[in-house]
């Protein structure tokens, strides 16, 4: 884990798949959310064929024992990819990019850590194929009830990219998409992100599950969404839809605390979770 650098319309449950986990009346009574803060960074690894697992757990391992080592107050978690291409993603949030600025500045000025950084980043590398990494803001204005939950086992991430000129398009079909789940689901959970520095129109929707029988309800047809739409707002969805989105790619990602250096509210929430006993 490198730290971060400072058409035709899809049919409807599929495009609000990509908004929503619904969560049952009984775990909205125990649910916790820790607030998100207001800058993502994401950092992609992608592994050579057969060096995903234990291997890049391991060599993982070196940069959590380094800077827990070192004090180091910048955390991550990751995500292990159950779709696509082999990879783990590293997120990592902050409240401004000052504050990122001021966790580097914090790490260069250790020599030590720096140094055991390297060694673990050139290990890493041997097992790597591809890195890149990511800015993202978060879109309050764009989520609903967004925040991480606690339980979380999977994040469901699908990225949106608008075309250009559509913006405003894309804006209205996700409030209208909010008011109906307000209206018929006022449980239904999400996070929006907005890609700085490139990428075009790029938004990410994160979501948390906390099993796959959670997963299995984002693809049932909710009829309480659908008559909190309406025929008339159903079709103008589908318009908005077919307007302004470009293309759209949803991921699924299992929870990794082996891989991870996770902040401390996450670990008092699931201490169990986050650091395991041996």
């Amino acid at each position: 884990m490198k730290l971060p650098i400072s058409c035709q319309c899809i049919a409807l449950p599929l495009l609000l798949a990509g908004f929503v986990s619904s969560v049952t009346p009984a775990v909205c009574a125990q649910d916790k959310t820790i607030p998100s803060q207001k800058i993502l960074t994401i950092q992609r690894e992608f592994t050579k064929p057969g060096k995903e697992g234990a291997a890049h757990e391991k060599s993982e391992a070196a940069f959590a024992k380094a800077m827990a080592d070192g004090k180091v107050t910048d955390h991550y978690y990751a995500l292990t990819s159950l779709s696509g291409r082999p990879r783990v993603l590293f997120l990592s949030a902050y409240p401004s990019f000052a504050d990122i600025e001021a966790e580097r500045k914090k790490v260069n000025a250790n020599a030590s850590l720096s140094a055991e950084l390297d060694r673990a980043n050139e290990a890493d590398g041997d097992l790597l194929a591809e890195t890149n990494s990511s800015m993202w803001m978060r879109r309050d204005d764009l989520s609903l009830n967004q925040g991480y939950r606690v339980g979380a086992r999977y994040e469901e991430l699908t990225q949106f990219v608008v075309r250009p000129g559509h913006t405003g398009e894309w804006t209205e079909l996700v409030k209208l998409v909010i008011d109906a789940y307000k209206k018929g689901i006022p449980d239904a959970h999400w996070g929006t992100y907005e890609m700085l520095f490139g990428g075009g129109s790029t938004y990410l929707v994160i979501t948390t599950l906390r099993s796959a029988e959670e997963l299995d309800a984002e693809f049932a047809k909710d009829p309480k969404f659908i008559d909190a739409l309406g025929p008339e707002g159903l079709k103008k969805l589908e318009a908005l839809e077919a307007s302004c989105v470009e293309s759209r790619q949803s991921n699924l990602f299992r929870i990794s605390p082996k891989m991870s250096y996770p902040p401390e509210a996450l670990v008092q929430a699931e201490p169990d979770f986050w650091t395991p006993k041996p």
